[in-house]
């Protein structure tokens, strides 16, 4: 079978995490570290990353897999051995893809490409020359304007979308309805990690629920130094986020709380902590007779390896919907990898909707 050949927006921690893992599983005849070994008869190694988009001037220019390994990129090396894809990184549109802030932090933060800012023409161009089937969206929380500008040009050239931000696209009707009159896939929005704080957080409410214990109050916390949390310094840009996870969890609640109740999100940059992620959280209930309890728990991860096997699951299901000539939002893919889909399910049921899904992809294969 030939290799789905996918296009990146944003070539930072979460980017090389991906394309580390594909270039890994290649090597590595494994399935420790996934979710699925196999959807529609393609493995974990079976991705070509084709074009890469960013506006960074360490990157720009060069091929995917030198990028990945560039400033400010500071997640775990866990293949260092990854082979040249052929996939150049061009300059991207810039919008508010870059928050100002960031810029004036040194090679912790971002320095502009000087070159001359991408077109929707030339990014439909450059998408259809590349072959690209999928495209993955990994630009920064906030990144409102730039996202809505790159699915303008995944609508134009025909690309299926993984949307991993928490910029509302599949879950919101008026776009989702364009990418089914198009017959395009979408899974989103919002990646979850394979387990992380949201996840972790969610199985935990449903836990109390199914338990008879009410709850009262929760929280989580997380600390961060990559550019994920650097970016989000500027509270402006966090509003989108904030209500993702914030959803995530709500909708695992026997009763939804008052937002005075309940607090989801991130909440300071440590740059020493690097890619490493720490989650506080807090469930606060009462059991029977009345009587209070709670719960406290420490999470930690590195981010954005926690990440890609979602990623990775993600983009398989897409290819199987381009298969079948299918569009629009995939309910089960979306409700199960990411945390703020079209329809909110509880994880058991959209694990199972996403078995279902797979099932005649994976009978077809054999």
């Amino acid at each position: 079978m030939k290799p789905i050949k996918v296009a990146i927006i944003g070539v930072g921690n979460c980017a090389s995490s991906l394309v580390q893992g594909v270039a890994y599983y290649r090597q590595n005849n494994s399935a420790q570290g996934l979710i699925h070994e196999v959807i529609g008869g393609y493995g974990a190694g079976d991705v070509d990353f084709v074009l890469g988009i960013d506006v960074d001037a360490r990157k720009v220019g060069k091929d995917v897999a030198e990028a990945i390994f560039a400033g400010p990129n500071c997640t775990a090396v866990f293949q260092s051995d990854v082979p040249a894809t052929g996939g150049k990184v061009i300059m991207g549109k810039i919008l508010d893809g870059v928050a100002e802030h960031m810029t004036g932090m040194g090679d912790r933060g971002f320095i502009v490409a000087d070159a001359p800012e991408a077109t929707r023409e030339t990014i439909v161009a450059a998408l259809k020359a590349s072959d690209a089937e999928i495209l993955v969206n990994f630009l920064p929380v906030g990144s409102e304007e730039a996202t809505e500008f790159y699915m303008e040009c995944a609508l134009e050239a025909g690309v299926a979308v993984v949307n991993c931000m928490p910029v509302f696209i599949a879950s919101r009707p008026e776009w989702e309805r364009r990418f089914a009159e198009k017959r395009i896939p979408i899974v989103g929005d919002d990646i979850k990690a394979q387990v992380g704080a949201t996840i972790v957080h969610r199985v935990l409410a449903s836990l109390f629920g199914a338990r008879g214990v009410q709850i009262e109050r929760t929280y989580q916390l997380n600390t961060g130094g990559n550019t994920d949390f650097m970016n989000m310094l500027d509270r402006q840009r966090l509003g989108s986020k904030k209500e993702s996870k914030t959803e995530a969890v709500q909708a695992m609640l026997a009763e939804r709380l008052e937002d005075e109740n309940i607090h989801v999100g991130p909440s300071d940059y440590v740059p020493w902590q690097k890619d490493n992620k720490l989650c506080f959280l807090r469930l606060e209930g009462n059991q029977w007779g009345n009587v209070p309890m709670n719960l406290e728990l420490r999470l930690s991860v590195e981010d954005s390896p926690n990440s890609a096997a979602c990623v990775m699951d993600a983009i398989r299901c897409c290819k199987v919907a381009l298969e079948r000539g299918e569009g629009g939002a995939l309910a089960g893919p979306s409700a199960y990898f990411c945390k703020h889909p079209p329809v909110q399910f509880n994880d058991d049921v959209a694990a199972q909707m996403v078995e279902e899904y797979i099932a005649p992809a994976a009978i077809a294969a054999e």
